[in-house]
C-alpha cells in the first residue's frame, strides 16, 4: 500500500526495514511506548480516572482492490492534513493534550521528530489553560520523562534561530519528570499531572 502526506509526497516508512535476525533483540519486542501509553489509557479509562485516548491519523483512501468479495485491500491512501499531537482529552476537569516520542540516543531527543504545526498547536493548548506536555522514551536506558511543553517550544526557538537541534537527555531529566512504570497502568503520567498540575 502507498500512502502519501498532504504534499503529495510519499510516506516512505510504512513498511519495516529487512534487518540481519541475528542481530536483533527481541526482549522487548511489541512493548513500544505507543502501545504501553494505550494500555496505561484503557486502564484509566476502565479504572474511571480519566478518558484519554488516541487520535486517529486523518487518510483518504483513493484505490481499493478486491481480490475477493469477501476481502478489500487498500493499495494507495493520502494522509488528508497534518496531524496534531498524539494524545487528548480530560482529567480532572482540565483539557490534556500531549505527544509521545521514543529515541535511540542516549543524550538527546531529536527536534526533527516534531514539525512546526505540532509545536503551534502545543503553545495555544497552552495559552488556553490547557495541560499540555510530551512524554520521551529513551529507549536504550527504558527511561520515560515527561517533559511540558513550553520547553519543547523553547528548544523549538531556539533550533528556528540557529540554535541547538535537539533537547539534551540532562535538560529532560532536570526539567521534566521520570514516569515510573509498572504492570497496571504501565506507564502512570497522571502520577506526574497530579504533583505537577494540580
Amino acid at each position: 500500500m502507498t500512502i502519501f502526506y498532504p504534499n503529495g509526497k510519499p510516506y516512505l516508512n510504512h513498511s519495516p526495514a529487512k534487518t540481519d535476525k541475528s542481530k536483533v533483540n527481541f526482549a522487548n519486542r511489541g512493548m513500544t511506548l505507543e502501545e504501553d501509553l494505550n494500555i496505561t489509557n484503557q486502564y484509566y479509562l476502565d479504572h474511571d480516572l480519566a478518558v484519554i485516548h488516541k487520535k486517529p491519523t486523518p487518510v483518504q483512501i483513493v484505490n481499493v482492490d478486491y481480490p475477493k468479495r469477501s476481502a478489500a485491500k487498500i493499495t494507495e491512501a493520502y494522509f488528508r492534513k497534518a496531524s496534531t499531537t498524539d494524545y487528548n482529552g480530560l482529567y480532572r476537569g482540565r483539557y490534556i493534550d500531549f505527544e509521545a516520542k521514543e529515541t535511540r540516543s542516549k543524550t538527546v531527543l531529536p527536534l526533527k521528530n516534531f514539525h512546526d504545526h505540532q509545536v503551534e498547536h502545543m503553545k495555544k493548548v497552552k495559552s488556553h489553560g490547557g495541560i499540555c506536555f510530551i512524554i520521551v522514551k529513551f529507549t536504550v536506558s527504558r527511561e520515560i520523562f515527561l517533559l511540558d511543553a513550553e520547553h519543547l517550544v523553547e528548544y523549538w526557538a531556539k533550533q528556528k534561530s540557529g540554535g541547538e537541534k535537539s533537547i539534551p537527555k540532562a535538560v529532560i531529566e532536570n526539567r521534566g519528570y521520570l514516569i515510573s512504570q509498572g504492570f497496571m497502568p504501565r506507564i502512570d503520567y497522571l502520577a506526574i499531572i497530579n504533583r505537577v498540575y494540580f
